[in-house]
């Protein structure tokens, strides 16, 4: 209930739950998993998958390390891409891993 006696929106309450316990930041830069192959397009988004995030670290998994030095030079240029994605929690930086052949 609001102090004028009506019911309190759902999403306000939980807004408000979430920044206060510090966790909306995160769910923000989640976006980002999804957005991945948008943000790189996709002849990139064939050679990388985004593993997770760390904070404000997002960790890339990238197919060969040919691919893997190549990104790494372009790095910045991601980075920014990235953060134009993201409104209120940007990433701080994007790290980039061989990925594990089975």
């Amino acid at each position: 209930m609001t102090r004028g006696g009506g019911p309190l929106r759902v999403d306000s309450v939980l807004q408000g739950v979430l920044e206060k316990h510090g966790v909306s930041k995160q769910i923000e830069r989640h976006g980002v998993l999804e957005l991945w192959p948008e943000i790189v397009g996709l002849k990139l988004a064939e050679v990388t998958r985004v593993k997770g995030l760390d904070d404000a670290s997002l960790f890339v998994e990238v197919r060969s390390s040919a691919w893997l030095m190549e990104l790494s030079m372009m790095k910045d240029a991601f980075l920014e891409r990235v953060n134009d994605r993201l409104e209120e929690a940007p990433i701080e930086r994007i790290v980039f891993v061989l990925a594990e052949t089975t």
